[in-house]
């Protein structure tokens, strides 16, 4: 990894703090997510809550979120990654802050709406972000760094968050998210700029950047962009659409409800299953970082196709993905976590690679669009998912189904990787720029 940072080494590396910024964020963005789960048992105490409710209670926030991916992705290639991010930033510390004033269910269903419109041009502006910022064979590592920071959230937060709430309760472990929430936006608010804007930004990094395939700033095509209508015509995007809702649906189902599953199937207490849980979200920050970023650009920069390397990290990520299927019928933690390791270390790789595609197929101007839409339909599988899950847990007292469902819908992802986005390649410029059609 070091080598793929340094490997134009008479090249200043200002654009690597950009990536270590936003991979901040995407870990604060997550200890607000995980903070629910790890909840469960203190929220029902406080508001009675059923497994079922508490589906729709993790659902709550992706509703919101899912919602405004379209709108917040227009909004980035209109208003810019800066001014986008200030106000996402400071609203989703309001957000956690609100949760842990909640006098009950319907303030609290309020705050998770309101985390879920706060953070929902993450992704798609980072995708933009790194876009500007970093060439195309240096880009799948940046984007590493940034997608793993959610697996690293997850296993560092679990445990962090679950030691927090029982020594003082589920209410301060929201306010500090909410604290943290703020440190972050007070740093975005200092740091990021697009590169013509940072004045301390090399000229001689600036030229690396750009003759390198960094997606250009164009201030004219901004105000208009690729139309939603134009994108949504496009097969490609139905392909990225539907395999990131499929790796959504796995993912939001073991964010949500893995501790749950160690305690509920596996008999574990809270203690010893949020440390169980930290298991496999670490095994997926490694491959994360080592396959889906630095193994990625280090194949592109010795000559290998792009396109080949890509497509094969992606599907084969998924197919590890099916392992899931394999902890519907564990029977100890040990055979669980196994299990469950392999499909998210997995997911863990194809991930960063998925997220690269936007700016690598994108009409000029468009990223934080067609981002928006991409992670539209992965955040209607992050509804689905916890509520199904609650459903069937319910229903049948066991997460069995639930595994298998995600297993069936991870393949339908690998079809739409393979048949229907094909190479990794630009979409045709629109012969027109318009608002949304």
């Amino acid at each position: 990894m070091l080598q793929t940072i340094s490997s134009s080494s008479s090249v200043p590396c200002r654009r690597w703090r950009i990536a270590f910024l936003l991979a901040f964020g995407v870990l604060v963005n997550f200890f607000d997510r995980i903070n629910l789960s790890v909840s469960r048992d203190a929220l029902h105490a406080s508001f009675g809550l059923s497994f079922v409710a508490f589906g729709y209670l993790s659902s709550a926030f992706s509703w919101t979120y899912a919602l405004m991916q379209m709108p917040s992705g227009v909004l980035l290639d209109r208003w810019g990654v800066r001014r986008v991010g200030r106000i996402s930033a400071f609203l989703w510390s309001v957000a956690s802050f609100a949760a842990a004033l909640a006098p009950g269910l319907s303030w609290f269903f309020g705050a998770r709406f309101l985390l879920g419109v706060s953070e929902s041009p993450t992704f798609p502006g980072n995708a933009k972000g790194l876009g500007y910022w970093f060439t195309r064979e240096e880009r799948g590592l940046a984007t590493a760094i940034t997608d793993a920071a959610a697996k690293f959230s997850s296993a560092i937060g679990v445990p962090l968050i679950g030691v927090l709430l029982l020594h003082f309760g589920w209410r301060w472990s929201f306010a500090a998210t909410g604290f943290i929430s703020f440190l972050y936006f007070v740093l975005f608010y200092l740091i990021y700029r697009n590169p013509s804007e940072d004045k301390r930004l090399s000229a001689e990094e600036l030229q690396f950047i750009l003759r390198g395939g960094a997606q250009l700033e164009d201030q004219v095509r901004a105000k208009s962009g690729s139309s939603l209508g134009y994108l949504l015509r496009q097969r490609k995007v139905y392909g990225l659409a539907l395999g990131w809702g499929a790796y959504n649906y796995t993912f939001f189902l073991l964010l949500t409800w893995l501790p749950s599953y160690l305690s509920v199937s596996l008999h574990m207490d809270l203690f010893h299953s949020v440390f169980y849980t930290s298991v496999p979200w670490l095994f997926a920050t490694f491959t994360d970082l080592l396959v889906g970023g630095w193994m990625v650009d280090a194949l592109i920069q010795r000559g290998y196709d792009a396109n080949r390397v890509r497509q094969t990290v992606m599907v084969t990520g998924m197919v590890f993905g099916l392992a899931i299927f394999g902890a519907a019928n564990a029977r100890s933690p040990a055979a669980a976590l196994v299990w469950i390791s392999l499909a998210l270390g997995g997911l863990a790789a194809a991930a960063p690679v998925a997220w690269t595609v936007p700016s690598l197929i994108s009409p000029r101007e468009s990223v934080g669009t067609l981002g928006g839409a991409v992670n539209c339909c992965g955040q209607i599988a992050a509804i689905s998912a916890p509520i199904v899950t609650g459903y069937i847990v319910s229903g049948t007292h066991s997460f069995a189904a639930a595994f298998v469902t995600a297993t069936a819908i991870l393949l339908l992802g690998i079809v739409g990787y393979i048949f229907l986005l094909g190479r990794i390649e630009p979409i045709p410029e629109p012969e027109r720029s318009g608002g949304l059609d």
